[in-house]
């Protein structure tokens, strides 16, 4: 996210991939793995209550990311239950996949991109 914004105190990117992260990464974003995000959900609300922003991504963000979030939201309301402040919680529209076509070259915005690992998403994509 490029802005004033300061990462892991004005917002947090949860990237919740799995053994899919690898190859790249959102610069400063979180990950919590979607088979271990239950387990994990509530110690992330108390690290994060004070945090105004979260955004919740995974490769292509139509399941795993969206349903992360809305896990967050529900846990966050019953364990702040009175003591929340206000926040916003969205998800990463298409996900990393199409984030890295995008910003893979901009290393203010991605870390460990790997070109071995998204040459073939490439041509998936359309964009060989």
């Amino acid at each position: 996210m490029r802005s004033d914004k300061v990462a892991k105190k004005d917002f947090i990117v949860v990237d919740v991939r799995d053994d899919d992260r690898v190859g790249g990464h959102i610069k400063h974003s979180v990950n919590m793995p979607s088979g271990e995000f239950l387990m994990n959900v509530d110690k992330l609300v108390k690290e994060t209550k004070e945090v105004p922003l979260l955004v919740f991504h995974c490769a292509l963000s139509q399941v795993r990311g969206p349903k992360a979030a809305r896990i967050y939201e529900e846990t966050r309301k019953n364990i702040l239950e009175g003591d929340d402040i206000p926040h916003e919680v969205v998800i990463l529209r298409d996900g990393f996949t199409l984030f890295q076509t995008k910003f893979k070259n901009e290393k203010d915005l991605v870390e460990e991109w790997d070109k071995d690992t998204w040459e073939p998403e490439w041509r998936f994509i359309g964009n060989s």
